[in-house]
């Protein structure tokens, strides 16, 4: 594994925690976790099944895409 590789994987880690915090970020309103009341609790844990779903879709697109 040379350094070019590592650099690109840790990157790209980074990346994708940077990302996954904001889309949970945002499936909450932007409000904090104990600001929320239980009803967007529940729209919160919605949002964050469709956002997963939205990423898994795409990883699938990008493995068709390579085809």
């Amino acid at each position: 594994m040379n350094a070019n590789h590592l650099i690109r994987m840790i990157s790209r880690m980074v990346m994708n925690r940077g990302i996954n915090h904001g889309i949970n970020h945002m499936s909450r309103g932007g409000k904090r976790p104990e600001d929320i009341t239980p009803e967007e609790r529940e729209r919160a844990k919605r949002t964050k099944g469709n956002a997963h779903r939205a990423r898994q879709g795409l990883n699938i697109m990008r493995r068709f895409g390579r085809f």
